[in-house]
């Protein structure tokens, strides 16, 4: 049974296909390794700065006393040496 030769054409075109997919992938790969390392000390480097510890530490403070349910209490006239009252900060008279 002989083949075709538009069959031959196509098995040799298949060959010449995962060939060339196997080549960029092995040079994709080494190319995108080196953007991935450039990327991954970047972004080691930003997290690793002062800057931006204290700005994550300033967001999660602001964000906690938003979510705080207790209100905010400043004190007022004390009555005596031991007592004190408070009221919430929203709802002091200055």
């Amino acid at each position: 049974m002989e083949e075709q030769p538009h069959a031959l054409w196509k098995d040799l075109l298949m060959i010449r296909l995962v060939l060339a997919a196997g080549a960029a992938y092995v040079l994709g790969a080494k190319a995108g390794r080196g953007r991935y390392e450039q990327i991954r000390k970047t972004a080691n480097a930003v997290a690793s700065s002062p800057a931006t510890k204290k700005a994550i530490e300033v967001g999660r403070q602001k964000l906690s006393d938003s979510l705080n349910t207790q209100p905010r209490l400043e004190p007022m006239q004390p009555i005596d040496d031991e007592t004190q009252v408070f009221v919430p900060r929203d709802q002091l008279r200055r």
